[in-house]
């Protein structure tokens, strides 16, 4: 794990600290991820006093994958703790319960944002925009501690488009690195795919490495064996992916909701910063 992430607990879900605020704020639609319909603002049925889910040990075959793959980054444990106190939204009154769930949303964007900032000043090759990403995560975190009002009147989209500038800028110069191999001889990757439709693409074995998959769909894609490294994966979609015995070896902007939603092995091999799930195939 770099030592960015690493020393960064604060961007991992806490639900020791959380009132339940993703069974709560959010809205579950029923589908193959979640069994049943809830509106945001109502509590999940599975949702215990003590805030903790009664089918966490079940909730892939009870289905509610959806839950199994959803990272706070740490959103959770702040607006408990930090945005309102320590107060808990079964004794609040509907009022303030609504803004806890309001600001909740808002924080889990900056979350995620800290989460690729942080990454990034971890990247040697970045060098030369480290002091505007240290400038917009000191900004980000502040936005973070924001009132309730302040963080509803935030405007995060104006905010996210600010700093993807920097992340741009930040895969340019890690992708132009891992291009040249030895020598300077070009590598197999290096290719812009922002956005492509890869949906059930047949990638196996592909050579993919400093590839830009930003925003790629690559759903139910067989990336089996493929050759991922220095690959960028800022928001990709790997629901059903296969990535058996894949190489993500420097693969950075890759986050725990994506890896889990993927298939893998125990012969995938993932950057430091992602825990390998408990679902996949396990060793023989």
């Amino acid at each position: 794990m770099s030592d960015q992430i690493a020393a960064a607990p604060e961007l991992r879900g806490d639900c020791a600290r959380c009132f339940g605020l993703c069974c709560v704020a959010l809205p579950f639609a029923r589908s193959a991820d979640f069994a049943l319909d809830k509106p945001a603002g109502t509590p999940c049925p599975n949702l215990g006093g003590d805030h903790r889910c009664g089918i966490h040990t079940e909730l892939r075959p009870r289905g509610f994958t959806g839950c199994t793959v959803y990272d706070c980054f740490g959103a959770g444990q702040k607006v408990s703790q930090v945005t309102f106190g320590g107060q808990d939204w079964r004794g609040a009154s509907p009022e303030r319960a609504r803004r806890m769930f309001d600001a909740f949303p808002v924080v889990r964007q900056l979350h995620e944002l800290l989460w690729y900032l942080t990454e990034a000043l971890g990247l040697p090759a970045a060098a030369p925009v480290h002091p505007g990403l240290r400038e917009a995560l000191e900004e980000t975190e502040r936005l973070t501690r924001g009132t309730p009002e302040e963080l509803a009147a935030l405007d995060v989209a104006a905010h996210r488009q600010d700093v993807n500038a920097l992340l741009l800028r930040t895969s340019e110069l890690v992708r132009a690195g891992a291009a040249v191999g030895g020598r300077g001889k070009k590598k197999g990757g290096g290719r812009d795919r922002r956005g492509a439709d890869l949906i059930g693409a047949r990638l196996r074995g592909a050579d993919l490495r400093g590839t830009s998959l930003r925003g790629a769909c690559l759903i139910a894609a067989d990336l089996t064996g493929a050759d991922l490294r220095a690959a960028d994966l800022i928001g990709a979609d790997l629901r059903d992916a296969d990535l058996t015995d894949a190489d993500l070896t420097g693969a950075f902007f890759l986050t725990q909701p994506q890896v889990d939603a993927a298939r893998g092995s125990v012969g995938t091999r993932l950057p430091a910063s992602v825990r390998r799930p408990a679902h996949w195939t396990p060793a023989a």
